[in-house]
């Protein structure tokens, strides 16, 4: 048995914001699942359903982003499952926008929910999957608590989708093989745009 978290915050005015990006994920897998997140469950809307033979829980906390982790450990305990079971899903604002990424453990990097549900976890091994959200120039938290723009919502579809084939790999064939195959390749793209950067200064003419 797997279980599977998006973070965000309860109520229609925070609907559509940056920060409900991992409630979004979380809807998207249960819609392709067939699951109904109708459960009233340890402050959290949960549904159940398979990914291939494996049962999967989906939660989303009904608690605000920064209390997630009392809803989280309690259905773990609930559930009896250990943190290799969890992966949970969030913003981030270091991350552009858009961008995916997956990994097996690592500290809050500032997303308070992840770091409440690593306080009350008592650890930091387990998976996480972060979507950017870009960081603002100024006032973040306007950033996160803000509406979902049209272009951004552009740049986020692609993202949503991957995310939600991502947490199905995951399920299936764990955190490696999820990161191997749906992290976004920032790297690449740099190494890439080096070396198109490199030809062009080779056919410039050299100045004597």
């Amino acid at each position: 048995m797997k279980m599977i978290v998006g973070l965000g915050n309860p109520g229609g005015e925070y609907a559509q914001t940056r920060h409900n990006i991992g409630f979004m994920v979380v809807d998207g897998l249960a819609k392709d699942l067939g699951v109904s997140l109708d459960k009233n469950q340890h402050k959290a809307k949960v549904g159940q359903g398979y990914v291939g033979r494996e049962k999967v829980i989906l939660v989303k906390p009904q608690t605000y982003m920064n209390l997630s982790g009392q809803a989280v450990v309690a259905l773990m305990n609930w559930y009896k499952l250990t943190p290799e079971d969890l992966l949970v899903i969030s913003d981030d604002m270091d991350l552009p926008t858009g961008h995916l990424r997956i990994r097996k453990n690592g500290s809050a990097g500032g997303q308070k929910g992840l770091k409440n549900i690593i306080d009350l976890l008592g650890t930091q091994e387990f998976s996480r999957m972060r979507l950017g959200i870009g960081r603002p120039e100024h006032n973040s938290v306007d950033h996160v608590l803000g509406k979902i723009t049209t272009d951004e919502a552009e740049l986020l579809a692609p993202a949503l989708t991957a995310a939600v084939e991502a947490a199905k790999v995951w399920v299936l064939e764990g955190t490696a093989v999820a990161m191997n195959r749906f992290n976004t390749k920032k790297e690449k793209q740099s190494k890439r745009q080096a070396a198109e950067k490199a030809e062009v200064a080779v056919d410039q003419p050299v100045e004597e």
